[in-house]
């Protein structure tokens, strides 16, 4: 199974982005093997609707998790459409989140952990 984890940078040892929609990159890994791909997030610029866009780019590659800091509404309701499941309160390296989510110490959010604009406010 790929995975999707937000992060700060392009390697599993960056730290977990607290944003979703504009995380710097998103790294798509498979949790069992640790192979990686890193791809600089394309809405990072976003005007408005960074959330949805970046939940249809995660899902045009084909993840069935997204582990991240936080997600918005309209993150979390794109990613339910797309029956991906979403993990939030990640932190650490992205190294580390793969390890909390494969111990489980992250849990499925029920709804959006933040507000629609949380991530026009900058790095949190």
């Amino acid at each position: 199974m790929k995975i999707c984890v937000t992060s700060q940078g392009d390697n599993l040892d960056s730290q977990v982005d607290p944003r979703f929609g504009r995380c710097d990159y998103f790294i798509f890994v498979d949790p069992d093997t640790l192979e990686f791909e890193a791809v600089q997030n394309p809405n990072t610029g976003a005007m408005g609707g960074a959330g949805v866009q970046s939940g249809q780019f995660v899902a045009s590659k084909g993840v069935k998790m997204v582990i991240t800091g936080n997600l918005g509404p309209n993150a979390f309701q794109a990613l339910r459409s797309a029956e991906i499941e979403a993990l939030t309160g990640a932190s650490g390296s992205v190294k580390q989140a793969i390890e909390d989510y494969k111990a489980g110490r992250l849990q499925a959010g029920q709804g959006p952990s933040v507000n629609s604009k949380f991530g026009m406010q900058g790095k949190r």
